[in-house]
């Protein structure tokens, strides 16, 4: 007979003490009450350095299943990132030392591409810093910044601040050069409108735009006009006698954002031969192109620091040891369960079992907080009767997906149908004598009101997740203390509970031994 191990996340679902804006603690959760003090229980860190971001950094989807999969926190871009600056080895990255290389044999120019300000989401000011830092130790002195100001997850007209804060390094560090600017609204388009991009690179590549001494004052003249950081036209930075800082053959590029989403199209122009979504007065010849991150499989760039290697993940060990295992969720969802939780990996392990059951179409899911839960739950059962599976991962998105829409008493609903599935699911298991685990990958549903202003909260939180083990042998064992652990101390439990050892990649600790 098997005795499946079921572990379910329950997507947006953290710990925290009741209050008016948890609606966790204010739903009708009769099944959920009862295993929480009548099993073994703990809290998981789900959140900040605890699952490779920043400090004090709210957890996500995307971060919460890699670490659950990986059996090991996985740093993030930014976090990885800025610890290569405190180690030192950021001056010793492949390629920016090739960039570096390249402009030194070629006695040409570095030129820098990147959001400035400091919202932290696409890029780090630090970063840039860093880089000036690294270009001087290197002895290249010909390094000219393209600024794309922000607007958006910066102050609207930050922009001002910033650039002389940036002017003020190029001082301070003794290297950089200001050759242009312009809103992220050009720079940074990721929806496919290419003219917005054309403005960017011709910009950068032709010098077409307002041509400016003083930036400041350029800047100052923009917003008078009403046009905020992110809007910004292009502005070419030029010297008294006309001459400016474009990029040209046999240059070197560093486009220093993190995030991918919003870089790739610009990157795309600078780099693919057979480019075709706006004429190209200028192609480039002999440059060095270089992303801080991976913003997409097979462009013909130079990655600093490309993702992490998770050789084995959860899904991958267990199909080493022929278990057999499903993994399902639904749409809102389902790639996170699968390819984030496998490591980044697109096509299933071999015995390894995929399940995509649809999300209601319907324009926010307060409307129907339910979501796909019940036809989850169905298949779950149906496959739990069949003693098919070593393991099964579910997904339910609902708690994190209905609390997005601000809508407290519909979030309360979606949490009264986790209950249900919940008590279905577990029962079942224990009945076949399986285990059934359940913890979440971050925060959300539990605080829906903001504590400092009061007003509603849709964000996730940095809070804690819960982490329940449910069978027959741990019944009645509630005084059974668990340590607090991290989402990474997931897998090698679950490998435990199957007699697995767990692989030596896996720094994550069994939390019931």
């Amino acid at each position: 007979m098997v005795k499946p191990v079921v572990l379910i996340i329950l997507d947006g679902w953290g710990v925290a003490p009741d209050s008016p804006g948890n609606a966790i603690s204010r739903a009708h959760t009769p099944f959920w009450d009862k295993i929480s003090v009548s099993y073994p229980h703990t809290s998981l860190l789900a959140s900040g350095e605890s699952v490779g971001l920043p400090s004090g950094e709210a957890g996500n989807s995307e971060v919460g299943h890699l670490n659950i999969g990986a059996g090991m926190i996985v740093y993030q871009e930014l976090e990885r990132i800025n610890m290569a600056i405190s180690d030192g080895s950021f001056i010793k990255n492949d390629a920016l030392l090739a960039a570096a290389e390249h402009v030194k044999k070629n006695k040409s120019n570095l030129h820098l591409l990147g959001l400035v300000g400091h919202g932290c989401v696409h890029s780090d000011l630090e970063h840039l810093y860093a880089l000036l830092w690294f270009a001087k130790a290197q002895d290249i002195k010909n390094v000219f910044l393209h600024a794309f100001t922000d607007g958006r997850d910066s102050s609207p007209t930050s922009g001002l601040e910033i650039i002389h804060e940036i002017t003020t390094k190029f001082s301070e560090i003794g290297v950089g050069k200001l050759a242009s600017i312009c809103g992220r609204y050009f720079a940074m388009d990721r929806d496919n409108r290419w003219e917005r991009a054309r403005k960017a690179y011709e910009l950068i590549v032709n010098g077409n735009g307002d041509k400016t001494q003083d930036p400041l004052e350029a800047i100052n003249r923009s917003y008078q006009k009403g046009v905020t950081d992110e809007f910004i036209e292009p502005l070419l930075l030029t010297e008294k006698e006309g001459s400016s800082y474009t990029i040209k053959d046999s240059d070197a590029v560093i486009f220093f954002n993190f995030r991918p989403d919003r870089s790739r199209q610009l990157t795309k122009a600078f780099v693919l031969p057979d480019f075709g979504q706006f004429p190209r007065k200028t192609t480039l010849q002999n440059l060095i192109f270089v992303t801080m991150t991976e913003y997409e499989k097979g462009l013909p760039v130079m990655t600093a620091f490309p993702p992490p290697v998770i050789e084995y993940p959860l899904a991958a060990v267990l199909s080493l040891h022929d278990k057999r295992q499903l993994h399902i969720g639904e749409t809102e969802k389902y790639a996170h369960v699968t390819y984030f939780l496998n490591g980044g990996k697109e096509e299933p392990y071999p015995g390894e079992d995929r399940v995509h059951t649809p999300s209601p179409k319907i324009a926010t899911y307060d409307k129907k907080p339910e979501m796909s839960a019940f036809g989850i739950t169905d298949h779950v059962c149906t496959v739990i009767e069949q003693q098919i599976y070593d393991c099964i991962i579910i997904n339910f998105a609902n708690a994190d997906m209905v609390a997005h829409t601000g809508s407290f008493e519909a979030t309360k609903k979606a949490v009264d149908v986790l209950d249900k599935c919940l008590e279905k699911i577990t029962n079942l298991t224990s009945s076949v004598d399986g285990v059934t685990i359940i913890t979440s990958d971050h925060g959300n549903a539990e605080e829906m009101i903001n504590p400092e202003t009061g007003g509603v909260d849709t964000e996730h939180t940095a809070n804690p997740v819960p982490f329940i083990v449910v069978g027959e042998a741990f019944k009645g064992r509630q005084d059974v203390e668990l340590p607090v652990g991290l989402l990474a101390d997931v897998a090698p439990t679950i490998l435990s509970l199957l007699q697995i050892r767990k692989p030596d990649s896996m720094t994550g600790n069994d939390l019931l031994v």
